[in-house]
């Protein structure tokens, strides 16, 4: 499933960054890596950005990037 898919609240595993180039990039520095838990904290009244909490920190991103990253659901 990718992460654009779960909802408030709900927490999974990295499994797989897609995408290539600067996106990637600036997606891994930002913890975004195979086997790191992320957390859903909520989700903007018009659907986009989606708010989620990594590695103790809360960051933002568009749907569409969210979509780029598939994560297993606990």
């Amino acid at each position: 499933m990718n992460l654009s898919e779960l909802s408030e609240g709900q927490k999974g595993f990295i499994s797989k960054v897609k995408g290539r180039g600067a996106f990637r990039k600036r997606i891994t520095e930002m913890g975004f890596v195979k086997g790191q838990e992320v957390e859903v904290v909520k989700n903007a009244p018009l659907r986009d950005p989606i708010e989620y909490r990594i590695m103790n920190y809360n960051v933002s991103l568009r749907r569409s990037e969210a979509n780029l990253i598939q994560v297993v659901s606990d």
